[in-house]
C-alpha cells in the first residue's frame, strides 16, 4: 500500500505584519504549519518570536522549529502559544536527551532537526524517543538556500535503519526537488518559498503535494 506524504507550508519571516500576511494565506488552503524561529546565534539570521505567534488568531494547528541556542529556555513559551510539536537542532545542545525529556513532559511532540553535516549516526541513539527527525537538506537560516542532494543518502540510511520514525526534510523543497527527496523515504516534506513566494500559494501547494504523492511506494 502507498505510503501518504504531508506537505507543510514553512513560514519564515522577520516581520509581525507579514506573518499575519502568510498565515491568512495559510488558512486558505492547510490546517497545519511549521514556525520557523531563529535567534541571528544558531544561524546567522533572525525571526519573528513566540510572541508574535501567540498574538495571531487562527485556526491553524502548527509545530515550531527552532534554529536557536539554548533551546530548552524556550519550550514552555511555545507550549504556552500552542505548539503541538517543537523541533529543536541537535547542533544546538550537548544534551539532546534532556531537551526531548522536557518537550514530553510538557506533553508535547518531540522531533529533533539536524543540519547537513552531522551523521545518522550521531542522531541514532535519540530515534526512539523521537516523534520525528527533521533533515535539514539546506543549510539553515537562509530563505531559499540552495538544496542539498547528498543530504538524501542520509534520509534512506535513516529510514533502513528506522522504519518507524516520521521523516521530514527541510530546505530547497520544491517540484525540481521532490523527486529525490520523497523516494528517499520522506514521510512530510516542508516548503516555503515554493509556496509563499507565488503568485497564488493556495495552487502551488496544492500542485507540489500532488506531484509528491506521485513518488511515494
Amino acid at each position: 500500500m502507498s505510503r501518504t506524504v504531508r506537505t507543510v507550508p514553512a513560514v519564515l519571516t522577520d516581520d509581525p505584519i507579514v506573518l499575519g500576511r502568510l498565515v491568512a494565506q495559510a488558512e486558505r488552503f492547510t490546517d497545519f504549519v511549521q514556525f520557523d524561529i531563529m535567534d541571528g546565534t544558531f544561524v546567522p539570521s533572525s525571526s519573528i518570536a513566540c510572541a508574535d505567534i501567540a498574538s495571531l488568531r487562527t485556526r491553524l494547528r502548527w509545530e515550531v522549529h527552532l534554529m536557536v541556542v539554548h533551546p530548552e529556555q524556550y519550550l514552555k513559551d511555545y507550549k504556552d502559544a500552542g505548539a503541538r510539536r517543537i523541533v529543536f537542532h541537535y547542533e544546538a545542545t550537548p544534551s539532546p536527551d534532556l531537551i526531548i525529556e522536557k518537550i514530553r513532559a510538557l506533553g508535547l511532540q518531540a522531533g529533533l532537526a539536524v543540519n547537513p553535516e552531522t551523521p545518522v549516526e550521531a542522531i541514532s541513539p535519540y530515534a526512539d524517543a523521537l516523534d520525528g527527525v527533521l533533515f535539514m537538506s539546506v543549510h539553515p537560516g537562509y530563505y531559499g538556500a540552495r538544496f542539498l542532494p547528498e543530504v538524501m543518502d542520509k534520509v534512506r540510511a535513516f529510514r533502513k535503519q528506522h522504519r518507524h520514525i516520521e521523516i521530514g526534510v527541510d530546505g530547497g523543497v520544491s517540484a525540481d526537488t521532490i523527486p529525490d527527496i520523497v523516494p528517499a523515504g520522506a514521510d512530510v516534506i516542508y516548503i516555503g518559498s515554493a509556496i509563499f513566494r507565488q503568485e497564488d500559494p493556495g495552487a502551488a501547494y496544492r500542485r507540489l503535494a500532488d506531484l509528491a504523492n506521485r513518488y511515494t511506494d
